[in-house]
Protein backbone atom coordinates (compact mmCIF):
# COMPACT_ATOMS: atom_id res chain seq x y z
CA UNK A 1 0.00 0.00 0.00
CA UNK A 2 1.30 3.43 -0.89
CA UNK A 3 2.33 5.94 1.76
CA UNK A 4 -0.11 8.77 0.91
CA UNK A 5 -2.92 6.07 0.67
CA UNK A 6 -2.38 4.81 4.22
CA UNK A 7 -1.74 7.94 6.21
CA UNK A 8 -5.19 8.82 4.32
CA UNK A 9 -6.49 5.87 6.13
CA UNK A 10 -5.32 6.88 9.03
CA UNK A 11 -6.73 10.04 8.94
CA UNK A 12 -10.21 8.83 8.59
CA UNK A 13 -10.17 5.89 10.64
CA UNK A 14 -7.94 6.78 13.69
CA UNK A 15 -10.63 9.79 14.47
CA UNK A 16 -13.68 7.41 14.18
CA UNK A 17 -12.39 5.15 16.40
CA UNK A 18 -11.18 7.35 19.35
CA UNK A 19 -14.57 8.68 19.08
CA UNK A 20 -16.27 5.42 19.31
CA UNK A 21 -14.28 5.03 22.34
CA UNK A 22 -15.45 8.06 24.25
CA UNK A 23 -18.44 8.68 26.15
CA UNK A 24 -20.04 11.39 24.43
CA UNK A 25 -21.07 12.77 20.87
CA UNK A 26 -18.17 14.30 19.38
CA UNK A 27 -19.28 17.24 17.55
CA UNK A 28 -17.14 16.98 14.43
CA UNK A 29 -18.36 13.11 13.64
CA UNK A 30 -22.14 13.59 15.62
CA UNK A 31 -21.13 9.37 16.69
CA UNK A 32 -21.96 8.93 19.98
CA UNK A 33 -19.80 6.61 21.97
CA UNK A 34 -18.74 5.00 25.26
CA UNK A 35 -16.03 6.80 27.97
CA UNK A 36 -12.95 7.46 27.84
CA UNK A 37 -12.31 11.17 28.30
CA UNK A 38 -10.53 13.52 25.37
CA UNK A 39 -10.62 10.93 22.80
CA UNK A 40 -12.84 13.05 20.61
CA UNK A 41 -10.44 15.12 18.51
CA UNK A 42 -11.77 18.77 19.91
CA UNK A 43 -11.04 17.43 23.31
CA UNK A 44 -14.51 17.30 25.28
CA UNK A 45 -15.10 14.97 27.74
CA UNK A 46 -17.78 13.78 29.92
CA UNK A 47 -16.18 13.88 33.70
CA UNK A 48 -17.60 12.37 36.37
CA UNK A 49 -15.72 13.00 39.61
CA UNK A 50 -16.95 14.68 42.41
CA UNK A 51 -16.34 18.74 42.21
CA UNK A 52 -17.08 18.88 38.47
CA UNK A 53 -18.35 21.77 37.42
CA UNK A 54 -20.64 21.02 34.84
CA UNK A 55 -22.18 25.27 34.32
CA UNK A 56 -18.01 25.65 34.27
CA UNK A 57 -17.18 23.55 31.82
CA UNK A 58 -20.76 25.32 29.35
CA UNK A 59 -19.72 28.11 29.94
CA UNK A 60 -15.63 27.78 29.01
CA UNK A 61 -17.14 25.66 25.82
CA UNK A 62 -19.97 28.20 25.41
CA UNK A 63 -17.54 30.92 25.02
CA UNK A 64 -14.73 29.10 22.49
CA UNK A 65 -17.93 27.05 20.39
CA UNK A 66 -19.80 30.87 20.13
CA UNK A 67 -16.52 33.26 20.58
CA UNK A 68 -17.80 35.60 22.88
CA UNK A 69 -18.08 36.11 26.56
CA UNK A 70 -20.51 34.43 28.27
CA UNK A 71 -20.38 36.48 30.99
CA UNK A 72 -20.75 39.57 29.48
CA UNK A 73 -23.75 38.17 27.48
CA UNK A 74 -27.45 36.72 28.48
CA UNK A 75 -28.72 33.89 26.94
CA UNK A 76 -32.57 33.06 26.69
CA UNK A 77 -34.60 30.39 25.16
CA UNK A 78 -38.12 30.83 24.76
CA UNK A 79 -40.86 28.39 23.50
CA UNK A 80 -43.36 29.25 21.71
CA UNK A 81 -46.81 27.63 20.11
CA UNK A 82 -45.21 27.07 16.59
CA UNK A 83 -41.57 26.50 18.15
CA UNK A 84 -39.51 28.77 19.52
CA UNK A 85 -36.67 31.40 20.05
CA UNK A 86 -32.99 31.90 20.79
CA UNK A 87 -32.07 35.20 21.68
CA UNK A 88 -28.41 36.92 22.98
CA UNK A 89 -27.96 40.50 24.07
CA UNK A 90 -24.91 41.95 25.89
CA UNK A 91 -25.25 43.27 29.18
CA UNK A 92 -23.23 46.54 28.89
CA UNK A 93 -24.99 48.29 26.01
CA UNK A 94 -21.51 50.21 25.42
CA UNK A 95 -20.10 47.07 24.55
CA UNK A 96 -20.13 46.55 20.55
CA UNK A 97 -17.19 44.19 20.43
CA UNK A 98 -19.66 41.64 21.70
CA UNK A 99 -22.30 43.14 20.28
CA UNK A 100 -21.25 41.95 16.58
CA UNK A 101 -19.59 39.19 17.80
CA UNK A 102 -23.03 38.02 18.70
CA UNK A 103 -24.82 38.99 15.57
CA UNK A 104 -22.33 36.96 13.93
CA UNK A 105 -22.98 33.79 15.84
CA UNK A 106 -26.43 34.24 15.73
CA UNK A 107 -26.40 34.36 12.30
CA UNK A 108 -23.99 31.65 11.62
CA UNK A 109 -26.28 28.98 13.76
CA UNK A 110 -29.27 30.01 11.88
CA UNK A 111 -27.50 28.87 8.74
CA UNK A 112 -25.55 25.86 10.73
CA UNK A 113 -29.33 24.65 12.08
CA UNK A 114 -31.27 25.63 8.29
CA UNK A 115 -28.46 23.08 7.19
CA UNK A 116 -28.75 20.17 10.53
CA UNK A 117 -25.35 21.27 11.92
CA UNK A 118 -25.75 21.16 15.54
CA UNK A 119 -22.21 20.91 16.16
CA UNK A 120 -21.77 24.00 18.73
CA UNK A 121 -24.26 23.21 20.81
CA UNK A 122 -23.24 19.45 20.80
CA UNK A 123 -19.86 20.75 21.07
CA UNK A 124 -20.70 23.17 24.20
CA UNK A 125 -23.10 20.76 26.21
CA UNK A 126 -20.79 17.84 25.82
CA UNK A 127 -23.88 15.54 24.69
CA UNK A 128 -26.49 15.95 21.99
CA UNK A 129 -29.26 18.30 23.37
CA UNK A 130 -32.44 16.27 23.16
CA UNK A 131 -34.64 16.88 20.32
CA UNK A 132 -31.74 17.55 17.79
CA UNK A 133 -31.71 13.99 16.48
CA UNK A 134 -35.32 14.52 15.32
CA UNK A 135 -34.40 18.33 14.26
CA UNK A 136 -32.28 16.92 11.91
CA UNK A 137 -34.73 14.16 10.69
CA UNK A 138 -37.30 17.33 10.21
CA UNK A 139 -34.77 19.99 9.32
CA UNK A 140 -36.92 20.43 5.62
CA UNK A 141 -40.17 20.95 7.86
CA UNK A 142 -38.02 23.56 10.35
CA UNK A 143 -37.73 27.32 9.21
CA UNK A 144 -34.79 28.89 10.53
CA UNK A 145 -34.64 33.17 10.63
CA UNK A 146 -32.88 35.41 11.94
CA UNK A 147 -32.80 39.05 13.69
CA UNK A 148 -30.91 41.52 14.78
CA UNK A 149 -32.18 42.70 18.82
CA UNK A 150 -31.21 46.09 19.86
CA UNK A 151 -28.25 44.47 21.84
CA UNK A 152 -28.11 41.26 20.17
CA UNK A 153 -29.47 38.85 17.96
CA UNK A 154 -32.11 36.13 17.60
CA UNK A 155 -32.74 32.59 15.86
CA UNK A 156 -36.95 32.18 15.37
CA UNK A 157 -37.31 28.57 14.83
CA UNK A 158 -41.02 27.55 13.76
CA UNK A 159 -42.61 24.68 12.23
CA UNK A 160 -45.97 23.36 11.92
CA UNK A 161 -44.82 19.54 12.15
CA UNK A 162 -45.88 18.39 15.07
CA UNK A 163 -43.11 16.11 15.30
CA UNK A 164 -40.69 18.63 15.22
CA UNK A 165 -42.56 21.15 17.34
CA UNK A 166 -41.89 18.56 20.02
CA UNK A 167 -38.25 18.33 19.13
CA UNK A 168 -37.73 21.96 19.49
CA UNK A 169 -39.70 22.45 22.64
CA UNK A 170 -37.10 19.80 24.13
CA UNK A 171 -33.65 21.51 22.44
CA UNK A 172 -34.88 24.58 23.94
CA UNK A 173 -36.07 23.44 27.49
CA UNK A 174 -32.44 21.70 27.49
CA UNK A 175 -30.73 24.83 26.75
CA UNK A 176 -32.52 26.82 29.60
CA UNK A 177 -31.93 23.79 31.75
CA UNK A 178 -28.52 23.57 30.69
CA UNK A 179 -27.39 27.73 31.07
CA UNK A 180 -29.57 28.46 34.16
CA UNK A 181 -31.19 31.00 32.13
CA UNK A 182 -34.87 31.04 34.55
CA UNK A 183 -36.49 31.11 31.06
CA UNK A 184 -40.77 29.71 31.13
CA UNK A 185 -40.16 25.93 30.08
CA UNK A 186 -43.78 26.23 29.06
CA UNK A 187 -45.01 27.62 25.33
CA UNK A 188 -46.34 30.91 25.43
Amino acid sequence: MERSTLLLLMAVFIPAAAVAETGHDCPLSGKAASGAPHSCPLGASKASAKGHDHAGDVARRGEKGMGFSQERTTHHFLLTPDGGSIEVTVNDPGDSASLGQIRTHIAHIREMFAAGDFSIPIFVHDTTPPGVSTMKRRASAIGFSYEDLPGGGRVVISTSDADARDAVHDFLRFQIQEHGTGDPTAVR
